[in-house]
């Protein structure tokens, strides 16, 4: 099985309601593009107990595609598979 490299791109080059794995300030979490402009996009983030919230992004913001994942980049050490957030398991 050979390594692969995940490919790097930009926000702004993927479509609304992309799902993509955003890095909160305890853990990563699924998320979804709401919305793009011509200055930023806006990103909906699901917290584990079931609530949302937005986060806004620059275009430029940096974005990995690994294997089946879309992962905004995040100046952290840990792998979002380590650290991902626990769900309320009812919904």
């Amino acid at each position: 099985m050979e390594d692969r490299v995940p490919e790097k791109i930009k926000l702004s080059d993927l479509a609304t309601g992309t799902r993509l794995v955003v890095r909160s300030r305890q853990d990563w979490r699924f998320a979804a593009i709401s919305h793009i402009t011509d200055e930023r996009v806006t990103i909906t983030v699901c917290s584990p107990g079931g609530r949302t919230y937005r986060l806004r992004r620059s275009l430029d913001s940096e974005v990995m595609l690994e294997g089946g994942m879309t992962v905004l980049l995040h100046e952290t050490t840990d792998d979002w598979r380590e650290n991902f957030g626990r769900y309320d398991h009812r919904w």
